[in-house]
C-alpha cells in the first residue's frame, strides 16, 4: 500500500477526533489512531478511546507522555485544580502549554514510521477555547517544520478547522454516525461519557451546538 493511502489520526476518544475518524475511513483504504497518555484527569478517556478503535477496527497505537504532566500541571491533568474559563481574555486553565506541538511532532514520527503520508487531527480555529496551538496558522506551520525536520511530505488534515460545534454535529450526520458519536464519545471534563455531566464547559459547548443542529435540522 502507498504511503497517500494510509492516514493516521489523532484520537482522544472526543466528539471531534471521533468525527475526524470517520470522516478519514470514508477517505483513505488504511487508517491507524494514535493515542497520548498523558496523566489526564480522566484514564476513563483513553479507555474510551480503546473501545472505538476495537469496535471500528483500526489499529489504535498508545503513547507515554507523562512529561507534560510535569511540565504543564493544569486542570486536565490534576483533579485537584478546578476547571476554570479564561477570565478578561486569558487562556482557561485547561490549556496545556506545548502539548500540540509535541502531540503532532510525535505524530509524524509515528506516521513515517508506519507509512502513512496523512496525518488528521480534530482541532478547530472556529469553535475553539482560545488555545493558539489549534490555529489554522500553527497548524501549517508545524506541517512545514515537520516535513523539514524529516525531510518528509506528511499533510496535516484539519476537517473541522473552520466548523463550529453545530456544524461538526452536521458533518457527523453527513457520515451517518451522529447517534454513534452521541453516545460513544467523552468530552465531558468530568469524565461523563455520551452527553456528560451538562455543566463544565466542554459539555455546554458540545450541548448547544447540539442543539443548534438538531433545530436547524427540523426547520429544513
Amino acid at each position: 500500500m502507498e504511503k497517500r493511502d494510509k492516514a493516521l489520526v489523532v484520537f482522544s476518544g472526543g466528539q471531534d477526533s471521533t468525527t475526524c475518524l470517520f470522516w478519514a475511513l470514508k477517505r483513505f483504504k488504511e487508517v491507524a489512531v494514535v493515542t497520548f497518555d498523558y496523566g489526564q484527569r480522566h484514564a476513563l478517556e483513553i479507555d474510551c478511546a480503546t473501545k472505538i478503535a476495537n469496535e471500528q477496527q483500526v489499529k489504535q497505537y498508545i503513547l507515554n507522555m507523562d512529561l507534560l504532566n510535569q511540565l504543564a500541571p493544569n486542570a486536565l491533568t490534576r483533579d485537584d485544580i478546578d476547571v476554570q474559563a479564561g477570565e478578561n481574555g486569558g487562556l482557561p486553565n485547561t490549556f496545556v502549554p506545548g502539548r500540540n506541538l509535541v502531540f503532532f511532532s510525535f505524530a509524524g514520527i509515528l506516521a513515517r514510521q508506519i507509512g502513512a503520508q496523512h496525518i488528521i487531527t480534530g482541532v478547530s480555529e472556529a469553535d475553539f477555547s482560545g488555545y493558539p496551538d489549534c490555529r489554522d496558522n500553527f497548524m501549517k506551520s508545524l506541517n512545514v517544520t515537520i516535513n523539514l525536520a524529516m525531510d518528509e511530505q506528511l499533510l496535516l488534515h484539519t476537517p473541522l478547522m473552520w466548523r463550529n460545534k453545530a456544524e461538526v454535529w452536521a458533518l457527523a450526520d453527513e457520515l451517518g454516525v451522529l447517534d454513534y458519536i452521541r453516545q460513544n464519545t467523552l468530552t465531558c471534563y468530568n469524565g461523563i461519557i455520551a452527553d456528560g455531566c451538562g455543566e463544565c464547559p466542554s459539555c455546554l459547548l458540545r450541548k448547544h451546538g447540539l442543539e443548534l443542529y438538531l433545530e436547524k435540522k427540523v426547520k429544513a
